[in-house]
């Protein structure tokens, strides 16, 4: 029982990490990338879709990307969504192509961008000490129903607590791994 909670607390962490790493993929650092444009959605055949979902999506010349449409009726519900993102980019359509230019960012949109990148990674780190206490409580649970014994819940908390601070740790090296991305010049 306790290997099954352990078990849980690890791959929900985990699991935190990697939707950090995702939501990171989006933050813009200079170079062009398909994941930026992730978080933006287009009104397309009334409901909401992906950008992704109506659209190939390419990286061109290492600092722009082309966007080429499906339905090419679509071109102008597109570059409104792009308008809308909190990116800052502006879209040149040309023909059935959008084509978005990065500029590489200013001094102070990086260190906004980095104080973004900093409150993603303390949401990881709140996300991963909320599965710590669910795996105590849990842990705690068994001990009243006297299904383990007292030596047992402490071993079990400090195997989850070693998990936890494995897994802030990792947080903190995804987090500064970002930094250090996007104050590259």
């Amino acid at each position: 029982m306790l290997n099954d909670i352990k078990q849980d607390a690890q791959t929900r962490m985990a699991k935190s990490i990697d939707a950090l790493k995702h939501t990171l993929t989006s933050i813009r650092t200079g170079r062009a990338s398909p994941a930026l444009l992730d978080r933006i959605t287009v009104k397309a055949y009334g409901t909401d879709t992906p950008l992704n979902q109506v659209a190939s999506i390419s990286v061109s010349e290492g600092h722009s990307l082309v966007i080429t449409l499906f339905d090419k009726g679509m071109i102008k519900d597109v570059e409104k969504a792009i308008y809308a993102s909190d990116l800052g980019l502006t879209p040149n359509v040309a023909g059935t192509v959008i084509r978005l230019n990065l500029p590489p960012p200013t001094e102070e949109r990086r260190r906004e961008l980095g104080k973004q990148v900093q409150k993603e990674g303390e949401g990881a780190k709140i996300a991963i000490r909320n599965i710590r206490q669910d795996a105590n409580k849990a842990i705690a649970t068994l001990l009243k129903d006297k299904a383990i014994s007292e030596d047992d819940k402490k071993r079990g908390e400090d195997d989850i607590q070693k998990l936890t601070d494995k897994s802030i740790k990792d947080v903190e090296s995804v987090v500064a791994e970002k930094e250090k991305e996007l104050m590259a010049v």
